[in-house]
């Protein structure tokens, strides 16, 4: 790969990039500096996983929920976990250890979160899987969309160019799903394949499955 290129997309991959609206205050989880994937290594000294702890430590259950979200029925929560204000867990929804649902999240009938973050305003809404992912604020998956996070051969997730499939890192996270800039919109039943990074306002159309990583703007049709 040309290495203008490669230093262009990952630039695009930045925290100040993908989340622009995001600040230190609020609800949200910090973030390291670096690969904002960093974040979702369970061995880093600022990851989600000890962060949720410090968070959670001395609450039954290891769950936090906060006063204004709505909890629907048979929903299943499993700690650790924080749900925050105006956060909408629907009926039948699955919340597995370390999930983090930022305020007016939506997570929708049927959808599993596992170990992933869901920032402000961001929706889940229909059947999803969400697994070891970041979704930006306004960010929408449309039903049945899955966020695939784990190769068939079990090894480390490679970070790809969204183009032609060329190596671009090594995101060294062996379960690594999707992280998705503000405002994408993903369509029903697309797939994301493991280490998908999408730039703000990209949208995926029904059906697609979708691989590597793509600037801002991006239309993926196939």
């Amino acid at each position: 790969m040309n290495n203008q290129r490669s230093r262009y997309l990952m630039r695009g991959a930045t925290l100040s990039n993908l989340f622009p609206s995001l600040t230190n205050t609020g609800d949200s989880p910090k973030f390291p500096e670096g690969p904002v994937w960093e974040i979702l290594n369970p061995n880093s000294e600022h990851s989600l996983k000890l962060q949720l702890e410090e968070v959670v430590e001395g609450l039954e259950d290891g769950i936090y929920i906060h006063p204004t979200a709505i909890i629907g029925k048979d929903t299943c929560i499993e700690g650790p976990a924080y749900i925050g204000p105006n956060v909408e867990i629907r009926h039948g929804a699955y919340i597995r250890p370390y999930s983090w649902i930022c305020e007016g999240a939506v997570v929708g009938h049927c959808t599993e979160v596992k170990h992933s973050i869901l920032l402000p305003n961001s929706k889940a809404p229909h059947f999803n899987y969400v697994g070891d992912s970041i979704l930006g604020s306004g960010v929408n998956l449309g039903a049945g969309c899955k966020l695939s996070n784990l190769r068939n051969d079990g090894r480390t997730i490679l970070i790809r160019d969204g183009n032609d499939g060329k190596k671009i890192g090594d995101s060294g996270l062996r379960k690594f799903g999707a992280i998705l800039g503000e405002n994408v919109q993903i369509g029903c039943n697309a797939v994301t394949n493991p280490g998908v990074i999408l730039g703000c306002n990209s949208h995926v159309w029904p059906n697609v499955t979708v691989s590597g990583l793509h600037s801002e703007n991006s239309v993926i049709k196939d």
